[in-house]
């Protein structure tokens, strides 16, 4: 497996970073393409309910609400494995050791809860056919790519990689041939947004979840068909807070990947925060990505709030 050392981020030497290959113009880990005949076969079951988001957009955020909704707010109970092993990542595989995700799907019992990255048109035909529960967040696009770039291949600091994947970005002077890790977040966004008109997608946004998380935790409940008391639902907006979300051992990856994700050069939670892309980005960077965001996102009705 080919790989390229992280030298110029300080890390240390055997840290390194999976190549990326394409599966039907989509870029994904190498690795997963040579497993991706498992991917696409996959089972889904009728009672399955799937979180799909792109990459850094309030995914843990979402599994945590899901998950003490299902435990009815029951804090123990949502402390039971990591969010990692509790929800397995459809698509994920580390070559070594061995570790493919789906397998851990195939062995849970039912009712099941899984997350993916993936681009609704990679999605497992099976979850259409099984017409499964699925949950969307999306993100606005600042936040995403300021936040998301190859370097969320495990083994990396992300935020230092993302900051200057970004800045390759706004410097490019095609930014259409940009590539990362999941594909566009434009077609993303996109995809999932169109197929919530014939499927049962509950379409949410992390901007709406963090300016009325109670509202948001309230939408989910009703989408899963569980009645929530005002107790529970204050319970799991305590819970399911960033604040506490970020020292919770069982949500904020230091229990996994040891040695691998390293949360002294960037915590995988990091600031939970909306319109952070105004701490890095200059005048002009603004103004190209605005401008490439108008293009790629004029043909959708699909609309997201840079602030609050």
């Amino acid at each position: 497996m080919a790989t390229d050392k992280m030298k110029d981020l300080n890390l240390k030497e055997t840290i390194t970073r999976t190549e990326l290959a394409e599966v039907e113009g989509v870029p994904l880990t190498k690795p997963l393409t040579i497993t991706w005949d498992q991917v696409k076969k996959f089972k889904a079951r009728p009672d399955d309910v799937l979180i799909a988001t792109y990459a850094k957009a309030g995914t843990t955020w979402t599994q945590e609400i899901v998950d003490m909704i299902q435990q009815n707010g029951d804090t123990e109970k949502c402390r039971r494995e990591t969010t990692y092993k509790r929800h397995p990542f459809l698509e994920w595989f580390f070559p070594e050791p061995p570790s493919l995700r789906v397998e851990l799907a195939n062995a849970m019992p039912s009712p099941r809860t899984l997350k993916t990255h993936l681009p609704v048109q990679l999605l497992p035909p099976s979850f259409w056919e099984q017409n499964c529960k699925s949950t969307a967040v999306m993100a606005t696009v600042f936040q995403k790519q300021l936040r998301n770039s190859q370097a969320l291949v495990m083994g990396e600091s992300l935020v230092p990689h993302a900051l200057r994947t970004l800045r390759a970005f706004l410097a490019a002077a095609d930014v259409t041939s940009f590539s990362v890790l999941w594909g566009s977040w434009h077609d993303h966004v996109k995809g999932w947004w169109k197929a919530k008109d014939k499927h049962r997608i509950l379409y949410l946004f992390y901007e709406d979840m963090k300016q009325n998380p109670k509202q948001e935790i309230q939408k989910i409940a009703k989408f899963l068909e569980k009645d929530l008391s005002q107790e529970v639902l204050n319970k799991i907006a305590h819970n399911t807070s960033f604040e506490v979300m970020k020292e919770n051992p069982m949500a904020n990856y230091t229990k996994d990947f040891q040695g691998i994700m390293d949360h002294s050069i960037s915590p995988f939670m990091r600031k939970g925060a909306v319109a952070d892309w105004k701490n890095y980005f200059t005048v002009a960077q603004n103004e190209k990505f605005d401008e490439d965001y108008k293009k790629k996102m004029s043909d959708t009705s699909l609309v997201f709030r840079m602030e609050l």
